[in-house]
């Protein structure tokens, strides 16, 4: 906490005295927030596996202040973007530790508190921006995550360009990696058997931008002698009776091949992905197809790089061989309640075989105690996922942006295909402040 209050002090200092020597939109610009989010977090493991914990339960509070110059004036503008964070335990013991809100000590207990702090300086030049510092990150082949009370951030440097007409072209890199639940940048984000520890991840794309009825995306990651991930995506919106209906789909493909020294082992592996959604009036019906061909699963660092239809609440149907089929249904219920909305999704999967999983690789590991290789999915294995969610967003007044969500999720499958059999809740509550009102 201490250190919190010294980096916070210390990039406040440094950012009032560059807004007072700045004449320019640095401070003109800039913007800052708080954002308040309270969570509660409980999962029921629902199996006749052993295991010491049958329930995990954690609630917790987070405070998360962010801070966004303007730039200098000049050919090459300067600015800085600031974050810092601080978590507070409110209620966890040692048996119900360990959902993804708080650090564990030595003894598997969740820490009071815990906090940490990051910036970015960043460039700007005409439509294009450099990043060089810790940030959130968001590309298909490689996106920190949001899902618990602090963010994912990464370290390094990221190129994001729209200096051509109706495009974005995006390249950079990284080789820290800060989790949800750590206070220091110095961890890594871990995959199904890949890990960034001790590698760097580089990246580079282009996407089509701006209301167009077709768009496009192409993206290449590599980390660093594991693999190199190839990314395709064609997206489609066409109005069928004005403002009122109209249907959209959305087509995404990932090739991902070993490369360098191959530490995750052989990989190659395609996954692919399709969702059709139909909108009329205050009611969207969706309906989306996944399949993962080879005989490793399809892997990937950081929490949300992964841009399949069926990756959803807690599975994401990616197991090789695996082919998913999902039905969802959204509901604004505004005329009920404004800012009250509803959406239910199942997802089943089915095919999936990791029994020819490469022998030695991650996702096929000698156990020394057993004097064999074991390999993280069977033969046959299938399950399943319910999501339900009633989620409300304070439309104005004073607490306009406030937002509650709560859901309940199910899965359910056999012993092949890895994943825990569960129910979940969650109850969140944010709000953000404004702090430099305009």
């Amino acid at each position: 906490m201490r250190g919190f209050i010294w980096l916070s002090g210390l990039w406040l200092g440094l950012l009032a005295q560059a807004a007072m020597a700045d004449e320019g939109g640095f401070w003109e610009d800039a913007r800052a927030n708080l954002d308040l989010r309270n969570y509660w977090l409980y999962s029921d493991y629902r199996h006749d596996r052993q295991r010491e914990q049958n329930y995990r339960r954690e609630w917790a509070q987070g405070f998360t202040a962010r801070f966004s110059s303007g730039y200098t004036p000049g050919l090459v503008g300067l600015g800085v973007d600031a974050h810092g964070f601080v978590g507070l335990r409110l209620d966890s013991g040692r048996g119900t530790a360990g959902t993804g809100l708080l650090p564990l000590d030595s003894d598997g207990r969740a820490e009071p508190d815990y906090s940490s702090a990051g910036a970015a300086l960043k460039l700007r030049l005409g439509d294009t921006r450099l990043l060089v510092g810790e940030m959130e990150v968001e590309t298909p082949v490689f996106d920190t995550a949001d899902k618990r009370l602090q963010a994912e951030y990464a370290r390094g440097w990221l190129l994001d360009s729209q200096a051509l007409p109706s495009l974005r072209l995006v390249a950079g890199q990284f080789d820290a990696f800060k989790n949800q639940d750590q206070s220091s940048g110095h961890g890594d984000f871990q995959g199904y058997g890949a890990s960034t520890a001790g590698r760097s991840l580089r990246l580079a794309g282009v996407e089509t931008r701006g209301d167009q009825p077709l768009g496009a995306a192409v993206y290449v990651g590599e980390l660093s002698d594991t693999w190199r991930q190839y990314y395709f995506n064609l997206h489609g919106l066409h109005p069928l009776a004005g403002d009122a209906t109209h249907f959209s789909w959305d087509a995404n493909l990932y090739r991902t091949l070993d490369s360098g020294n191959a530490r995750a082992g052989a990989i190659a592996t395609t996954a692919a992905s399709l969702m059709l959604k139909l909108r009329h009036g205050i009611q969207v019906f969706s309906l989306g197809y996944q399949k993962i061909h080879g005989d490793t699963p399809f892997d990937f660092v950081g929490g949300d790089s992964i841009y399949l239809a069926n990756s959803i609440k807690y599975a994401d149907f990616n197991g090789p061989g695996e082919q998913s089929w999902q039905a969802r249904y959204d509901l604004d219920l505004s005329r009920l309640w404004d800012g009250l909305s509803f959406m239910g999704r199942y997802v089943r999967g089915s095919h999936i075989d990791g029994s020819h999983a490469p022998e030695g690789g991650a996702y096929n590991p000698f156990d020394a105690d057993l004097e064999r290789y074991v390999p993280a999915q069977g033969n046959g294995g299938r399950h399943w996922e319910r999501d339900l969610t009633l989620a409300y967003k304070a439309p104005g007044g004073a607490l306009k942006d406030l937002s509650v969500e709560l859901s309940y999720v199910t899965h359910r499958g056999n012993a092949a295909q890895g994943n825990d059999d569960l129910d979940r809740v969650y109850l969140i509550v944010q709000y953000p402040f404004d702090l430099l009102p305009r």
